[in-house]
């Protein structure tokens, strides 16, 4: 048998761990470093903001996984827990 280049694929290295990741990544960190350094005050200033900008951030991602299946549904049961539900906002 014949070993064909057409025929075998050469394993491919993975971005993860090659010079243009790790270069990328150095490049990031310098900058980061640079903006840190000349804008402190106004990055350190704003973390406060940030902090209670998370709040509404979080509340508005993480509440997608109520799955509240029943309020579009016209045969849902209109007693007991779904009449409840509907009756207190419909957020636990």
């Amino acid at each position: 048998m014949t070993n064909s280049p057409s025929n075998e694929h050469e394993p491919h290295e993975s971005w993860w761990f090659s010079r243009s990741f790790f270069a990328v990544i150095g490049v990031i960190l310098i900058l980061g470093y640079l903006i840190y350094e000349g804008h402190s005050a106004h990055l350190l200033g704003a973390l406060p903001f940030l902090f209670f900008l998370s709040c509404p951030l979080m509340h508005f991602f993480m509440h997608g996984g109520h799955h509240h299946h029943h309020a579009g549904n016209p045969d849902a049961p209109k007693t007991g827990e779904a009449n409840e539900h509907s009756k207190s906002g419909g957020c636990h």
